[in-house]
């Protein structure tokens, strides 16, 4: 009915002769519909595409729609035969066209509103949840509304600015049932959740979902357990599935505040294992043009250059973290303190001198 009540509303700037034939397309296009004839997608993204770009080629709009050009002009004929005043015009030059009068506008955004709406790239989260093709739709369906004017603005803004949320040399994790616990948030159905602990330890739990976020990339599920709200990161989900009983989330839960709170409660909460290290000056402008995360707890007030190597303490939230890491940078770092790290790090590159002495 959205697509119907669009059209009707695009009908009523048309001139006077046509303002009698509203009900009659509405019928129309609803009879096809209903009958599989035409899909309301394709329906509505077709003229959206030719009012916002004018005339087009039956074999464009079938690339940007993903079917075939004779699916294309089965709709073409289907929206002319229904009163939509579309047209195809065949040969060199020709192309599917919309009647210019038949559009509608909207008003009210500024120009810098407009550019500002524009410059919204689609984040990697959501393309994982499934709905990147519907923020695109509708980015195309809102830059068609847009009055002739402003419609160039948003163009230029995607064009000019690009938001790129993924952070340097780090490796996605998969979530494999973000749709399933997506769909379930969307029914407020219980989900029974299998999730991965410590040492390869498995758990099986019942959980309401009250909501997901997306936190550096990584999606996390915001739940109810046992009457007790509690965080569970997507990628620890081995399995997911709904049991399909309903639940009530409470109606003063705001979820933007839980998580706020929470992610105070988690940083204040984690454990620290510091380290005093002899960093190389090369590794450390690589690391800070990186912005990698090791150095987000750096105190630079505290380093200090020690024959030619700077002194600095990071902080990890294990030994074991702090070791597999600081491995990673091979001579470029030697550890101080504490004893039982370099005696760890020691061992482990006497283990690899004696793989490759062999």
């Amino acid at each position: 009915m959205i697509i119907l009540n669009l059209i009707e509303r695009s009908l009523s700037n048309l001139p006077k002769s046509y303002h009698s034939i509203p009900d009659i397309i509405c019928q129309e296009l609803m009879l096809k519909l209903n009958r599989g004839e035409m899909r309301a997608d394709r329906l509505l993204s077709i003229l959206i595409l030719l009012q916002n770009r004018g005339r087009l080629p039956a074999r464009e709009l079938a690339a940007e729609l993903e079917v075939s050009e004779r699916t294309i002009y089965r709709d073409m004929d289907a929206l002319s035969s229904a009163g939509v005043p579309v047209y195809t015009e065949r040969g060199p030059g020709g192309g599917c066209s919309l009647l210019e009068s038949f559009r509608t506008d909207l008003t009210g955004l500024t120009r810098d509103e407009v550019r500002a709406l524009f410059m919204l790239s689609i984040p990697t989260p959501l393309t994982e949840l499934g709905v990147d093709q519907n923020l695109k739709a509708a980015l195309l369906k809102l830059s068609a509304a847009l009055p002739e004017v402003l419609r160039p603005e948003g163009a230029r803004a995607h064009k000019r600015i690009h938001l790129d949320s993924s952070i340097w040399f780090h490796q996605r994790e998969l979530t494999p049932h973000i749709h399933t616990i997506h769909q379930a948030l969307w029914e407020d159905t219980e989900l029974k959740l299998t999730i991965r602990l410590a040492f390869e330890a498995r758990g099986d739990h019942l959980v309401e979902p009250y909501g997901l976020v997306a936190k550096a990339n990584t999606w996390y599920l915001v739940c109810a357990r046992q009457d007790f709200i509690t965080v569970v990161p997507l990628p620890d989900v081995i399995h997911a599935e709904s049991t399909g009983k309903k639940f009530v989330q409470p109606a003063d839960f705001d979820l933007v505040e839980f998580w706020t709170a929470w992610c105070l409660r988690h940083e204040e909460n984690r454990p620290i294992f510091p380290v005093q290290v002899a960093m190389s000056p090369d590794l450390f402008k690589m690391l800070t043009y990186f912005h990698d995360p090791i150095l987000s707890t750096l105190n630079l007030d505290e380093a200090v250059e020690v024959d030619g190597k700077l002194r600095l303490t990071l902080y990890f939230d294990t030994f074991e973290q702090a070791r597999k890491r600081l491995l990673d940078f091979g001579g470029a770092v030697m550890i101080i303190a504490p004893e039982s790290l370099r005696e760890s790090v020691r061992d482990y590159a006497d283990q690899i001198r004696k793989i490759y002495e062999n």
